[in-house]
């Protein structure tokens, strides 16, 4: 048993955790004989982060490692940022695309520490579509007979037609996809596909959803524009990736219909993601945007999801705190700390009976999984201190076992 004490910002109390859950929260618990007593001392106790869009197998490795190198060494260095992610504090993570499941069932066996993994499996996409990195060679594919090394290691299945989207979902869910993942819409770091163009027609998207929702679970898409967002809210995708560039009456049509929008704090400024030759202006486009989709993200009440979507760079991995303390530019650290606890916990319970991790998250309370930060400080009156893990967290737990103490 694990008793960690706390400065709230209400009265002391005392915390009790037993077999990685929290078992009673009170101004004095129990102590049985070998307890450890963790002292709070004036420090503030929190809930473990959750980032909504991680890729855990490209985040911290270039552009072309994550398409063209060695699938073995890939997963040597996704497992250790992903060792660094839980020491940042982020206790769970939802993939939105790539060869994660390895990873997953790794860290769950405790043969390596790192977050829970929430995986989407291959980001499924058309050709020519967000998920298309083959060079130019390699087209059409009936010249060459064979898959894309992105497609061999697990990071994309393309496909195209209705038929084709059932059979890449069903295997994402075969393979243990708790949820899964398409392109409906043009992106940044692809290099075919300008940010306007929309990807997939209806019935593919929806193809996915009947998929995912004969195994209880559900769709997230990439999209940035309205055309590509009100084509998914149709086809009954229930999370947008993205969506910089969405409009009123599109914000107003996520509310109406309950869809999540997992958006990232994309700006042009010196956390800007490393871009492909050539894609800057996409990039700029985007960036452009983020102010405005969280302003019609708030005015229209829409389920607001926080996530980075680091991609291709250990440096800016790093800064994964720093990108949630960020978010103060457009509400008050209260909210941003609600938004990466308990809604983000939310958004994770859309995956239903394909949840691979039963149990409350997101909240410090009697029953939930004992996943807790102690803060050398009050992150309510200063975020900053999330940027800052190395020395602002004095502890980290992941379900009742520890993964970081300063004592």
């Amino acid at each position: 048993m694990l008793d960690v004490r706390r400065g709230s910002v209400g009265d002391p109390v005392q915390v009790a955790v037993r077999d990685g859950v929290v078992t009673e929260i009170a101004p004095t618990v129990s102590e049985p004989p070998g307890a450890r007593v963790v002292p709070g001392d004036g420090r503030t106790l929190m809930p473990g982060l959750i980032d909504a869009h991680w890729h855990s197998l490209f985040a911290a490795v270039p552009l072309m490692t994550a398409m063209m190198g060695d699938v073995g060494y890939l997963h040597v260095v996704a497992a250790a940022t992903a060792r660094e992610t839980l020491l940042r504090g982020f206790t769970t993570v939802r993939d939105a695309g790539g060869p994660s499941l390895g990873l997953k069932q790794a860290i769950d066996a405790g043969v390596v520490p790192g977050p829970r993994i929430y995986p989407s499996g291959a980001m499924i996409s058309q050709t020519g579509g967000h998920g298309d990195f083959r060079t130019r060679h390699e087209v059409p594919r009936g010249r060459t007979g064979h898959l894309s090394h992105a497609e061999l290691v697990g990071a994309v299945r393309i496909a195209d037609g209705v038929s084709a989207v059932f059979e890449a979902a069903r295997e994402q869910l075969m393979l243990g996809a708790s949820q899964l993942k398409l392109m409906a819409g043009g992106g940044v770091a692809s290099p075919y596909d300008p940010l306007d163009v929309t990807q997939y027609t209806e019935a593919e998207l929806r193809a996915a959803v009947e998929a995912a929702e004969n195994w209880g679970t559900y769709v997230m898409v990439h999209a940035y524009t309205p055309r590509a967002v009100r084509q998914s809210v149709r086809a009954g995708v229930r999370c947008i990736e993205h969506g910089q560039l969405l409009d009123d009456a599109t914000a107003a049509l996520m509310a109406e219909n309950g869809v999540w929008w997992s958006l990232q704090p994309f700006l042009d400024d010196e956390d800007a993601p490393p871009v492909p030759p050539g894609n800057q202006s996409k990039f700029d486009q985007m960036a452009r945007g983020t102010d405005t989709a969280y302003e019609l993200a708030r005015k229209h009440d829409v389920r607001l999801a926080w996530g980075t979507d680091t991609l291709f760079d250990p440096g800016l991995a790093a800064k994964q705190g720093k990108q949630l303390a960020k978010m103060t530019r457009w509400f008050t650290p209260a909210e941003v700390l609600t938004m990466a606890t308990v809604t983000n916990a939310e958004l994770l319970g859309l995956s239903g009976e394909r949840n691979p991790y039963p149990g409350t998250l997101g909240v410090v309370e009697e029953g939930a999984l004992a996943d807790l930060i102690l803060v050398n400080g009050n992150p309510l009156e200063n975020l900053q201190l999330v940027a800052t893990p190395d020395t602002s967290f004095a502890l980290i737990m992941k379900q009742g076992t520890i993964a970081k103490d300063l004592k």
